[in-house]
């Protein structure tokens, strides 16, 4: 009963979301009031009635529900209580309900924190959102409906994919689902600027706390995927540039750009249609990413769904609202004058450059990510496009990136001093190259890419601290640092988190150790400076899984430093193995251990990599995380902007 209600709540929010496509919108139109105040009960009402349909799941896959076929396909009775409510977003279907959930929340969300909005434009934002959520619920009830019942219910199901029963890839799927949703709202905000035919530095300050809101999850989604793929598959990398996660870093990287764009249109009121465009392209690209995921057109653990039918249901969806955003882009754009002026030497300079480097970036991994795809497709040709390729053509720009944003961020605002700029970052600059000559005589090899990867990385570092520093004045007020706004204190941490995960990628690829051997038990081996020695091999039985599980100890001058335990595991339910890994993690390198079979002599497969730096990665993430948390949480931020600039805001510094 309780999944019938479900079905039906969602039945009646799609209902409910073309009341609020619908009547607010003509209500903006006609300026009638009572029709435009209509947006906000809608969007709660939605919020209710979704959040009880994603509860009824929920319940459905908790008390392992079998006569529902998602519950069947993608639970089992054994399976640990965490795995079986991850479960409910570890399918096509279960992911879409909290797609939408994730949508009516930031919808509801931007209507209660909204009240300061024009009316107008408020109306149309939650229209727009509206429209998007009516997409994916007719996506849903008409082709991906997660309540659907069996005639007859089995007596249990087939279990969750193996792989994604990880307390990672656990999380992983909702903060990303946060990122690439909560970019929808700055679409809304975007697409009803472009109705209303205004942007102006109220538009920026409103728009800015939801990019910045998505990014940060994103960044959280992103960093999560990439340490699951670390240390659950056991290969040892932490990105692979396949598709599924390209689909991911498109959308972060237009979501940073569009977060720098908009302070440039808070603070001078320029750059307003390039912002607008990107918002459009954000929102564009996170669709793109879903139709990637579920078209049926990849084969990836990431994949969700291989029907084209579905697929050619988001490209609609993906054509209607992109293409219709950029079609009224293109007709409306003109009317979005700048009125800000500035120098080549300026931030707002820098800051373009930002743009224009992090939008490259971001379209070379589409043409790589794309590519095979319409190859095949097209020309019947299969192609390859792997990491040679995203190295070669992505790492430049990210150099280029990594050497501007510190120069940037010293900039003034309107007309910068090179010269000035220079001589400030003098000390960063020496410090930077001091490290990275440092790194160049100590290491063993003669890799450019850890020394570069160092001196960017303090670089980036090392600036972001001289900026801050900068804000004290000639006359060093120390004092003066508790009273700059947390937006500033945000962007240094952001910054600096930047130039550690910099750090972290370059050690690791620039001074991995890499040893595969048949060990056998008692034998002692060297891999660098470490001894090992597998010590046992035992049978283990799980939850849900049967293991094979070596003891390896680890020694340094005959000190033990480790005592590692790698799994190989075998799930009967599904017939699937998978490989733990056993990882010792410290703060300037890992030991990652890994077991694999038998052999005929006794002894086992063991492979074994000495990771410098790798922890400096997800670090750097959750630095920038923080950064971006700290800056959301400013005063300026948390405040709403006025319908119109005021004087006060003319000479005020925007947070950034």
């Amino acid at each position: 009963m309780i999944t019938e209600l479900g079905h039906f709540a969602l039945i009646l929010a799609f209902l409910v979301s073309l009341v609020q496509l619908s009547v607010p919108l003509v209500g903006a139109h006609k300026r009638w009031p009572g029709w435009m105040a209509a947006a906000e009960p809608a969007a709660t009402t939605q919020l209710l009635l979704v959040g009880f349909s994603f509860a009824a799941l929920t319940w459905a896959f908790v008390t392992s529900d079998f006569s529902l076929r998602l519950v069947y396909l993608n639970s089992h009775s054994a399976k640990p209580l965490i795995y079986k409510i991850s479960g409910v977003w570890g399918n096509h279907e279960g992911s879409m309900l909290l797609w939408v959930l994730i949508l009516t929340l930031f919808g509801a969300m931007a209507a209660w924190f909204g009240g300061n909005l024009p009316a107008t434009l408020r109306a149309r934002v939650l229209a727009v959102q509206a429209s998007v959520s009516a997409a994916f619920y007719a996506f849903i009830l008409f082709t991906s409906n997660p309540f659907e019942r069996m005639a007859v219910a089995p007596f249990d199901g087939q279990d969750l994919n193996p792989l994604l029963q990880d307390p990672g890839l656990a999380f992983h799927p909702p903060f990303l689902y946060l990122g690439y949703v909560g970019l929808s709202i700055c679409f809304s905000f975007a697409v009803a600027a472009l109705i209303e035919g205004r942007v102006d530095a109220a538009w920026g300050r409103w728009v800015r706390p939801w990019t910045l809101a998505a990014w940060v999850f994103l960044t959280i989604g992103i960093a999560l995927g990439s340490w699951w793929a670390y240390y659950e598959l056991g290969w040892g990398g932490f990105w692979f540039w396949d598709p599924v996660e390209n689909a991911s870093f498109m959308p972060w990287l237009f979501a940073a750009a569009l977060l720098h764009s908009a302070i440039v249109v808070e603070k001078r009121e320029a750059l307003k249609s390039w912002t607008i465009l990107l918002a459009i392209l954000a929102f564009g690209f996170s669709l793109i990413g879903t139709f990637i995921v579920r078209s049926g057109l990849l084969t990836s653990v990431h994949a969700f769904a291989n029907d084209p039918e579905r697929g050619m249901f988001i490209l609609y969806i993906l054509i209607f609202f992109t293409g219709g955003a950029l079609t009224l882009f293109a007709a409306r754009a003109n009317a979005m004058q700048a009125k800000g002026v500035f120098s080549v030497v300026s931030r707002e300079s820098a800051l373009v450059a930002n743009n224009i480097l992090l939008a490259v970036s971001s379209f070379v991994v589409f043409v790589g990510t794309m590519w095979p795809m319409l190859a095949e497709m097209f020309f019947d040709r299969k192609l390859s496009v792997g990491p040679p390729f995203f190295d070669a053509a992505f790492t430049p720009f990210m150099i280029a990136l990594g050497l501007l944003l510190p120069i940037g961020s010293t900039l003034a605002w309107k007309r910068g001093k090179l010269g000035r700029t220079t001589r400030a970052l003098l000390p960063a600059f020496g410090l930077a190259v001091a490290l990275a000559g440092l790194v160049w005589a100590m290491q063993t090899g003669r890799s450019l890419m850890g020394p570069i990867g160092v001196f960017l990385g303090a670089w980036i570092i090392a600036g972001a601290v001289t900026d801050i520093v900068g804000r004290l004045g000639k006359t060093r007020d120390w004092s003066r640092l508790t009273r700059l706004p947390r937006a500033d204190w945000g962007k240094t941490v952001a910054h600096s988190g930047l130039g550690v995960t910099m750090i972290g990628i370059a050690g690791l690829l620039a001074w991995e150790q890499e040893d595969i051997r048949v060990a056998q038990i008692g034998q002692p081996y060297d891999v660098g400076q470490f001894e090992l020695e597998l010590q046992d091999v035992t049978q283990l039985r799980g939850p849900n899984y049967f293991a094979t599980r070596g003891e390896v100890s680890v020694r340094v001058d005959g000190e033990e430093v480790a005592h590692l335990y790698p799994e190989k595991r075998n799930y009967p339910v599904a017939q699937m193995p998978t490989t733990e890994a056993a990882i010792d993690y410290r703060f300037l390198r890992d030991i990652y251990v890994v077991i694999g079979d038998e052999q005929a002599d006794g002894g086992w497969v063991i492979r074994t990599y000495i990771k410098p730096l790798a922890n400096w990665i997800w670090a750097g993430c959750i630095i920038m995380a923080l950064g971006g948390l700290l800056s959301l949480s400013d005063r300026r931020f948390r405040v709403a902007a006025g319908a119109r600039k005021t004087p006060a805001a003319k000479t005020g510094v925007p947070a950034e």
